[in-house]
């Protein structure tokens, strides 16, 4: 027992020893700290509201303590806190024990500039330690926006309202409009909860080359390595609501993501429907449902409609063709390694088609060269009383789901367990590699479309390349050539 209590003094004395000299300061020039960030980077900032506030872990990882003698920054423009300090010309002589750490938190504010582009800024926060200064860059684009809020949280426009393109829009409020216009090229940052109601007319033309963009307004990120637009639920959604059958709502090259709800077209009454035509466009990654369409005609062309928690697309009551489409659900996926989402998915089809409300007109859906899969087994529903009566024709898809008996659903591809179709169907965050519905290059949707649906409806896919001479592969990515 002596030896015992002997051995456990030493080894007491050996650690204090051993505490004492990794606190030791050093003046040793050739000491350095480290940051957990080589660049503390701000994505778009909006003028005049601000940053979220950047968290940075200055670490000594050497054994002993040693000294920042002062810090300094010059672009007061960057609010800097650090050690619980705000403003650091006060700070002087902050000694860092070895192995020991300090939280440095950053925010940036951008006052309004008089150019619509982004305005790039920069400044450097120096820290002089031991007679040597180290630098960490900071870096923010600030993007002058403009703002529609009001005290009720609703803006009500009677006469209509069109989003130009001098800059983009943040948008606080609910809208509640007669006819909408969004300019191509426009980009509509939506708040919280923030929704676009149209009682009129929509009309959203955007090129292959100045696309329009419908997103929640977080820019920053999440984590290191995954940025807000990756999260469902961030606003309300687009809702298209007029009972005239003289409405149209005309989308091209329209993106809509990361919302509860991506496109939702009612009319009341089944006879006055309106004409909805969605061409090259994206409704992606939302908390509810992608596309939903009652009592309302509709084209729907070259359109990637993916990620949602219930169905992509929902339809009852009208006269729709669908073509070249890409319908995908692969929402909270448990192979992706990371939930990015704020609600679990529904065990729901990619696409229903509800056939059976008195309320809503008869449903007669086409579908031709569309891909139409997910993580579920039965990624299609049709819902109707009498299969084999059932008007709409659905051809020349790629299914994964149960065989359609309709005498007019013929010449489709159902899926295989061994089948390979996209690029990638998980998110794998710590390997950058977020869902990619192009086609995988031995997909089982290359070539079995119909030429002739093709060349009428869809000679290009949704990013431009030709279809014309090539075997028709499914969905709204082209991958065969000439």
């Amino acid at each position: 027992m002596k030896h015992i209590r002997i051995l456990l003094l030493s080894l007491l004395m050996l650690c204090w020893f051993s505490a004492c000299r990794e606190s030791a300061l050093s003046d040793d020039p050739t000491l350095r700290l480290s940051f957990s960030v080589d660049t503390v980077c701000f994505d778009t900032v909006f003028t005049t509201f601000g940053s979220s506030t950047k968290r940075v872990m200055i670490y000594n990882k050497n054994r002993n303590a040693i000294n920042i003698s002062s810090v300094y920054h010059n672009d007061d423009r960057f609010a800097i806190n650090l050690d619980g300090e705000n403003d650091i010309k006060q700070l002087h002589d902050i000694q860092i024990n070895g192995g020991d750490s300090l939280y440095l938190f950053v925010r940036v504010t951008i006052d309004t500039q008089d150019a619509n582009t982004p305005v790039w800024i920069t400044d450097t926060i120096w820290f002089s330690v031991n007679g040597c200064r180290q630098a960490l860059p900071m870096e923010a684009y600030g993007q002058n926006v403009w703002v529609i809020r009001s005290r009720s949280g609703r803006t009500d426009c009677p006469n209509g309202i069109t989003f130009d393109a001098s800059r983009p829009y943040l948008i606080f409020d609910t809208i509640v409009a007669t006819d909408v216009t969004i300019a191509k090229g426009m980009t509509l940052y939506m708040h919280n909860t923030a929704s676009i109601y149209v009682l009129g007319n929509l009309d959203a033309q955007g090129t292959s080359d100045a696309p329009i963009l419908i997103r929640g307004d977080r820019t920053d990120k999440l984590f290191d390595k995954v940025p807000y637009s990756h999260a469902s639920g961030q606003w309300g959604g687009i809702f298209l609501q007029n009972d005239s059958a003289t409405a149209t709502y005309r989308l091209n090259y329209v993106d809509i993501v990361s919302g509860n709800i991506g496109l939702y077209s009612y009319s009341t009454d089944k006879n006055q429907r309106a004409q909805l035509t969605l061409l090259n466009s994206r409704i992606h990654n939302h908390a509810m449902y992608g596309l939903v369409l009652q009592n309302t005609d509709a084209t729907v062309i070259n359109t990637e409609i993916s990620n949602c928690a219930a169905y992509c697309v929902y339809t009852a009551g009208g006269k729709q063709l669908f073509v070249h489409n890409t319908i995908a659900s692969y929402f909270g996926l448990p192979s992706s390694n990371l939930n990015i989402h704020n609600v679990s998915s529904q065990d729901v089809a990619a696409l229903y088609v509800d056939n059976l409300s008195k309320q809503m007109a008869e449903t007669d859906l086409s579908i031709h060269n569309c891909i139409i899969t997910g993580a579920r087994k039965n990624n299609i529903v049709l819902a109707t009383p009498l299969p084999k009566y059932y008007a709409g024709s659905i051809t020349h898809n790629y299914i994964k789901g149960d065989t359609l008996l309709s005498p007019n659903c013929h010449d489709n591809s159902y899926a295989q367990d061994s089948d390979h179709v996209f690029v990638n169907t998980r998110y794998l965050y710590k390997e950058y590699n977020y869902y990619d519905f192009h086609l995988d290059s031995i997909s089982a949707a290359i070539g079995i479309g119909d030429s002739t649906i093709t060349n009428r409806y869809a000679p290009q896919d949704r990013e431009g390349r030709t279809r014309i001479g090539c075997p028709i592969d499914a969905g709204c990515y082209q991958r065969s050539k000439n």
